[in-house]
């Protein structure tokens, strides 16, 4: 076998009279990535209680309509029975690997120019993982919970959707008043205790929101902070002050002013929006041996899935049209 040596070119800056100007860098690498939406850390994280997780669902209290007042010297009552549903989640895999050449951390360690780099490649592999988890817990393409069709979550937009709960704001309609109204509804319900507890959009049409209130009713809404460091403007509604919170990974279709675009804006009770998660709620770091290639392996494994519970009552899908 022959052994060859690769070819390295250097370059400097300037050499002068006095002078060699090699390129150095800033230690620090500039990083404004996005990493996470408020949406998954505001939801509940519960373990998973096999493959599918299953749970049971009270679908109403036993036939109230069977219940009712009688002669009370001549009581007759009616048999009731229990209205519960079983329910299940597939849980769905997300995975990533990051692989660190025994050449290229050896130099690095050597330059000590990054040496922090191998610690910071291997957290955005992590952060990838939960990128992707985030966006797909609203847009996973997954079309049934019972009888999945992809590798992906079945995102909780797209349960909302398929509870039958969505109503459409159309251009001559206000958005505000359609979501006041909607939320108004939802209260109303005289079979669930319904309270949701925050509304989720694209931040374009939370601005159209934020613009309607000033123009149309000479209103600012306040705003109150619901994760550390966050702050979101409140909008007055039956079921108290609900945060608007934007969440990117709500895309929108269309331009909106065009009259086409479409824009969705999720009216939710996070605390029936459950994350259902199998071995530890983060991802988790696996390191392989060294192959032939003397390279470092590393795969960040993530396995769980959300559900929406109360899909058909307890949460609303607004579309808006502008």
């Amino acid at each position: 076998m022959n052994a060859t040596f690769a070819d390295i070119h250097a370059a400097a800056d300037f050499i002068g009279p006095g002078a060699v100007e090699v390129p150095l860098y800033q230690t620090e690498i500039f990083d404004i990535c996005r990493r996470s939406s408020p949406f998954g850390q505001r939801i509940k994280q519960v373990p998973a209680t096999g493959h599918p997780s299953r749970f049971f669902e009270e679908v109403a209290i036993p036939n109230p309509g069977t219940a009712g007042f009688m002669d009370p010297r001549s009581i007759a009552p009616a048999v009731v029975t229990p209205n519960r549903a079983e329910k299940s989640v597939p849980l769905k895999a997300i995975v990533a690997q990051i692989n660190y050449n025994l050449f290229d951390i050896e130099l690095g360690q050597q330059q000590k120019q990054f040496a922090y780099l191998q610690a910071k490649d291997l957290v955005d592999t992590v952060s990838g993982v939960m990128v992707t988890h985030d966006v797909a817990l609203w847009n996973g393409n997954d079309t049934s919970l019972s009888a999945p069709t992809t590798t992906q979550y079945m995102g909780c937009a797209a349960q909302i959707a398929a509870g039958g709960n969505s109503v459409t704001v159309s251009t001559s309609m206000k958005i505000v008043d359609t979501i006041k109204t909607t939320v108004a509804q939802m209260v109303a319900s005289n079979g669930y205790y319904v309270r949701p507890s925050a509304i989720y959009a694209n931040p374009v049409l939370l601005d159209l929101i934020d613009q309607e209130m000033k123009s149309e009713y000479n209103v600012v809404l306040n705003s109150d902070q619901i994760t550390g460091g966050f702050r979101v403007k409140m909008l007055s509604t039956q079921a108290g002050d609900l945060p608007l919170i934007p969440d990117w990974s709500l895309a929108d279709s269309g331009t909106p002013g065009s009259g086409t675009a479409t824009l969705p804006a999720y009216i939710v009770t996070e605390d029936l929006i459950e994350y259902h998660w199998l071995g530890d709620p983060a991802p988790r770091i696996f390191q392989l041996g060294l192959p032939n290639s003397l390279t470092h392996q590393y795969v960040a494994v993530k396995f769980g899935a959300p559900v929406v519970k109360g899909a058909n009552y307890a949460h609303y899908q607004v579309l808006v049209q502008r």
